[in-house]
């Protein structure tokens, strides 16, 4: 017979994390953008600077979240130059509000408290 570590539940099963978020890269542009307020929108050019992302990964990326409707992508002129600007959608900010929900069960089943410490 096994012995269970302490703390930790087995009669729970792992909650399944949304694979287009759980993405590293893909999860830092979805928590960046969910600091903005609803509604608001943040330049590519500064989302790039601010991840330290190339262009050719932030847009990959970016796609994979227009795609699953988690982000909003605007391609308009400023004056003559073409700015794009990325904002989460509602969709995209209930999904990342599950994740993390997902996220705090997984650790909470593994015996950590809040303050990372061993329960």
């Amino acid at each position: 017979m096994a012995a269970e570590a302490p703390g930790v539940s087995t009669d729970k099963t792992p909650p399944d994390l949304d694979p287009v978020i759980h993405a590293q890269a893909r999860l830092r542009v979805v928590a960046t953008l969910n600091v903005l307020a609803e509604g608001d929108e943040m330049a590519f050019g500064s989302m790039k600077e601010l991840l330290g992302m190339t262009a050719g990964n932030l847009s990959v990326h970016l796609t994979k979240l227009e795609e699953a409707g988690y982000v909003r992508i605007t391609k308009t002129h400023k004056g003559r130059t073409p700015v794009t600007f990325v904002a989460l959608t509602r969709r995209g900010r209930l999904a990342f509000e599950e994740y993390t929900k997902q996220i705090r069960a997984l650790l909470d089943n593994a015996g950590l408290d809040n303050a990372g410490g061993v329960t």
